[in-house]
């Protein structure tokens, strides 16, 4: 069974996150720091949205920081975030040889089918899984342990593809074989999802040889 993340993995999306906290925080005459960058790039919504308010002392409640968030970066999901090179002809293949194809991700449902029907792959993936709905990041232990239960799968038996070094490690402590795929987001943690994973690569196309 081939389990496959969404942002930074399957689609080159981690940039527009980066452009929707500078234009949030810029309205507010706040900037973005690397402290703030690496707890929220690791969060789903729900906690990533109350750090924020926290962390910055800011009078909006969590539910109207998502709001915003939701309108930057809608437009961005539905029309403009392209699939990583290769992963098309990946999934392509995959589907063709009967793998059964599994999205598990931090994406904002939304958001997510937006992706998923710009680039025809509404249908590619069965079932989706969100960590927003499970309430669990996919840093946390329990995420892919959780994972597992709903599938009715041994760990031995999934392959992760996954560009955070963080869920990499979980996912690997959960028996998972995991492959790291290298996003620019995660440039400076390269060492630690190396390390983290059962394989490395810079993009799909390297699987298509």
């Amino acid at each position: 069974m081939l389990l496959f993340d969404l942002d930074g993995t399957l689609i080159d999306s981690n940039g527009v996150w980066v452009k929707v906290d500078d234009q949030f925080l810029s309205r507010r005459g706040l900037t973005a720091t690397p402290e703030y960058c690496h707890m929220v790039g690791h969060s789903i919504f729900p906690v990533a949205a109350q750090f924020t308010k926290d962390y910055y002392h800011l009078p909006e409640r969590p539910e109207d920081i998502m709001a915003e968030w939701m309108n930057l970066a809608g437009d961005a999901y539905a029309n403009h975030v392209p699939l990583k090179p290769g992963a098309a002809e990946f999934l392509a293949r995959c589907a063709a040889a009967g793998e059964r194809m599994v999205l598990v991700t931090a994406c904002v449902p939304q958001l997510c089918r937006a992706a998923l029907a710009r680039h025809g792959l509404s249908n590619a993936f069965s079932p989706i899984i969100f960590a927003q709905e499970l309430g669990i990041e996919k840093r946390d232990p329990r995420f892919f342990q959780t994972v597992l239960e709903r599938l009715g799968a041994a760990p031995e038996d999934c392959t992760l593809f996954e560009d955070s070094p963080g869920a990499c490690k979980t996912a690997r402590e959960a028996g998972i074989r995991v492959v790291g795929v290298y996003d620019a987001f995660y440039d400076a943690w390269q060492d630690d999802l190396k390390a983290n994973c059962h394989r490395y690569i810079r993009g799909f196309d390297e699987l298509l040889d």
